[in-house]
């Protein structure tokens, strides 16, 4: 999907990703040990993000190393989404193309809003019974690979989320930049460095071959925050 084919759609979110990275490029340490590395501004920063999408949606591996919740951070920004026109409270997408979700995850077990996951066909029938019981809808968006247009699109119709924000990881990032799903990047640069080749990075997974098939994008803000950069990057259409 083309960047003029999702700007002409009026069937699908407007798509957010917000991550924080390293000066070297890195979420998280290449063991995932440490994967929260940003200063309280940069959280508070999250949680405005969230107070103003209707969804926030999250990888498997993501939801469960970090014990998110995916929730509004308090009264405050519940607030915050109030003055938006928003639900008070978000809801949270999981994605998971083998549906290898731990039971015990710490988001299943503050029901505060609707749960969706979002996986294929692979997923074993027993698994499936078990996801089902977990969350408020499991929908199957494809044979083996997550289609993100059509998932998205259902997000939108069965939803109605017009804005979702992405928290990663880096393969789901990678997945919708393919698509040419995102349409604005909300990056914190922090003054740190990791290292380590296999550390995870904004978009991982396959990438591209060729520069002609790289996603383009505008930078539309660059904030200085003590020793840290907040800049947004819009999709260049």
């Amino acid at each position: 999907m083309s960047s003029k084919s999702k700007a002409q759609s009026p069937k699908l979110p407007f798509v957010l990703v917000n991550l924080a990275m390293t000066a070297d490029a890195k979420i998280a340490t290449a063991n995932r040990a440490v994967h929260s590395f940003g200063s309280a501004r940069d959280r508070a920063h999250l949680y405005e993000l969230r107070a103003t999408a209707d969804a926030v949606m999250c990888g498997a591996r993501t939801v469960e190393i970090s014990r998110s919740i995916l929730g509004t951070g308090g009264g405050k920004f519940r607030k915050q989404r109030l003055k938006h026109g928003l639900a008070e409270y978000n809801l949270r997408v999981i994605v998971s193309g083998s549906g290898s979700l731990d039971p015990d995850t710490e988001i299943f077990k503050n029901h505060f809003s609707p749960i969706i996951v979002l996986t294929t066909e692979r997923v074993p029938p027993k698994k499936l019974i078990q996801l089902r019981r977990l969350a408020g809808e499991v929908k199957i968006c494809g044979k083996t690979e997550i289609n993100f247009p059509t998932a998205l699109r259902w997000l939108r119709t069965k939803w109605g989320v017009k804005r979702l924000l992405c928290e990663g990881g880096g393969e789901l990032n990678a997945a919708l930049f393919r698509a040419g799903l995102v349409d604005e990047i909300n990056l914190t640069l922090c003054p740190k460095i990791f290292g380590g080749r296999t550390a995870p990075t904004m978009a991982d997974g396959l990438g591209i071959p060729r520069l002609a098939e790289a996603t383009d994008f505008n930078i539309t803000s660059i904030r200085r925050f003590d020793g840290e950069l907040f800049t947004v990057f819009s999709r260049r259409i």
